[in-house]
């Protein structure tokens, strides 16, 4: 699938799951960054797209992105297969459509794991970001 289709309205990319929050933009970047560093991963960065599309002069919806990571499970990853440093830390997209709906969008860890030829005994490492997610826009 290209990133240009669209499945029930939902943009689409090779690899990408999203995952519908029941939460406010805001609410939802709350209780991910609170979440984070319960399950010992670090926030390493925030980056508010629409704010920086404000400053300059533009309009878009709500669109964040959280990178995070532990060094601890991701230096051996990138030991492994030192191109998987291109997709970590991971990333959370978290952005609302036109219809004011909130969407937590990140890529799937068995991707990861097919792209980079990730050893079985090392998929754990990236696996429980599902999780993560899962538990937090449940919450």
């Amino acid at each position: 699938m290209s990133t240009s289709e669209k499945i029930d309205g939902l943009p689409t990319a090779e690899g990408i799951v999203s995952r519908r929050s029941p939460h406010s933009i805001q609410k939802t970047l709350e209780l991910f960054k609170q979440s984070i560093p319960g399950h010992s991963l670090t926030l390493f960065a925030h980056i508010d797209h629409s704010a920086e599309a404000r400053r300059a002069g533009l309009e878009m919806r709500e669109t964040h992105v959280l990178i995070f990571g532990s060094p601890k499970a991701g230096t051996p990853l990138m030991i492994t297969s030192p191109l998987i440093a291109l997709d970590l830390p991971l990333k959370l997209l978290i952005w609302q459509d036109e219809h004011d709906q909130v969407w937590v969008s990140s890529t799937n860890p068995t991707y990861l794991s097919a792209r980079y030829a990730i050893p079985q005994n090392l998929i754990k490492n990236i696996a429980g970001a599902d999780a993560l997610i899962e538990q937090t826009i449940q919450h």
